[in-house]
């Protein structure tokens, strides 16, 4: 079990503690008046108040001691590298990872001594750029990786007589059919290397091939029966 610390209170720190909730580590929420931790207190969280300019109100609540990780999530760049900073110096094996408002901030902050660096920006922008480009495998992600908890990495042979036989990669559409992702192929008339989807070549299917798919335990079942043999 870890221990967690969350500073600065916003849209992405209540949505981090909602998701981390669901885990087993214990969560803290740090905040800088009676309001933003009366907010947290109403989603059911430990919450306290402190100066995190103050080094020894940071060393009471457990930097230095028995806090892990920290979350650096004020709205200000200036704030969370001071806290970065601040809790780096107390801390050397401290886990810190910060959010940051102007892509600029980041050199800062890692030279402060930020382990990792969120930029929300960017992040949205490789989101946007996957929707445009690629919006099949966004949908599914969306729907798999960032909203299930049960997915499985298996693979499926080609039953002789299955209706896959004599089919191409491409006739499988297994995002818009089953919701599953093709991992990537074992071509026997290839040998036995896998061949990942994500290089688009084409395959020629045939029994005894091997499908390599991420989904869910129930959409795998699924689609295993709608390729038996009939």
């Amino acid at each position: 079990m870890k221990h967690i610390a969350v500073f600065g209170y916003s849209i992405m720190s209540l949505e981090v503690m909602k998701r981390l909730q669901q885990s087993q580590d214990q969560l803290v929420f740090i905040g800088q008046d009676e309001a933003e931790a009366e907010l947290m207190e109403k989603q059911g969280f430990i919450t306290q108040v402190i100066d995190f300019r103050d080094d020894e109100q940071l060393k009471a609540i457990g930097i230095g001691s028995h806090i892990d990780i920290l979350f650096c999530f004020y709205p200000t760049d200036s704030d969370n590298v001071f806290l970065t900073i601040s809790a780096r110096a107390i801390a050397k094996n401290l886990t810190i990872i910060a959010i940051v408002d102007d892509p600029e901030s980041a050199e800062k902050l890692l030279a402060a001594g930020a382990n990792k660096i969120i930029d929300p920006y960017e992040i949205c922008g490789r989101k946007t750029h996957e929707m445009l480009t690629r919006p099949e495998i966004s949908n599914i992600l969306d729907n798999t990786v960032f909203g299930r908890h049960d997915l499985n990495l298996v693979q499926i042979e080609i039953p002789k007589g299955s209706c896959l036989e004599d089919t191409e990669i491409s006739d499988l559409k297994l995002g818009e059919k089953h919701n599953l992702i093709l991992i990537g192929v074992v071509d026997k008339e290839l040998g036995d290397e896998l061949y990942f989807a994500v290089g688009e070549k084409e395959h020629h299917l045939d029994a005894g091939d091997l499908l390599v798919v991420l989904g869910a335990a129930s959409e795998i079942k699924a689609f295993k029966a709608s390729i038996a043999c009939p």
